[in-house]
C-alpha cells in the first residue's frame, strides 16, 4: 500500500520536481551501461539502505546530504542520480544539490520500488 503523504510535503515535492530533471529505472539502466561516469546516491535512511540498495550505490542520507556531499569526489557537472523509496525525497534532495551548484543531479522517479521492478542488481 502506498504511503499517504501530507499536502504540504507533496507541495514541496511537486515544486522540486518542476525544477529538476528526473529519470525512471529503465533510463537508469541505460545510464549505468553507457560508459560515462555516474554516481548513484541513495538518500534514504541508513536502515533502509542496509535492508537493500542498488548495487554500487553510495549512501548519503537526505538529512545530511548538504553537509556531506563534498566528502565525495564529485565535480559541479558530475552526473548524479539520487533515489529514495519512490522519488519524493530524492526530488527534494536533487533540488538542493542543484542549488549547491551540482548541475547534473537527477532524481529517480519510482525510486527503490522502480529499481526492484526493473530488476536492477541489488545488494
Amino acid at each position: 500500500m502506498a504511503k499517504k503523504h501530507s499536502p504540504k510535503f507533496l507541495a514541496i515535492v511537486e515544486a522540486a520536481r518542476a525544477e529538476i530533471p528526473e529519470c525512471e529505472a529503465k533510463e537508469l539502466r541505460v545510464m549505468m551501461k553507457d560508459g560515462k561516469p555516474l554516481t548513484v546516491l541513495d538518500v534514504r535512511e541508513r536502515h533502509e539502505f542496509e535492508n537493500g540498495h542498488l548495487a554500487g550505490a553510495v549512501h548519503v542520507g537526505k538529512g545530511v546530504l548538504e553537509r556531506d556531499i563534498e566528502k565525495h569526489e564529485l565535480t559541479d557537472d558530475s552526473r548524479i542520480v539520487l533515489y529514495c523509496g519512490g522519488g519524493f525525497r530524492s526530488a527534494i534532495a536533487a533540488k538542493s544539490l542543484k542549488e549547491m551548484g551540482y548541475s547534473n543531479a537527477i532524481s529517480l522517479w519510482g525510486g527503490w520500488r522502480g529499481i526492484q521492478a526493473e530488476g536492477l542488481q541489488i545488494e
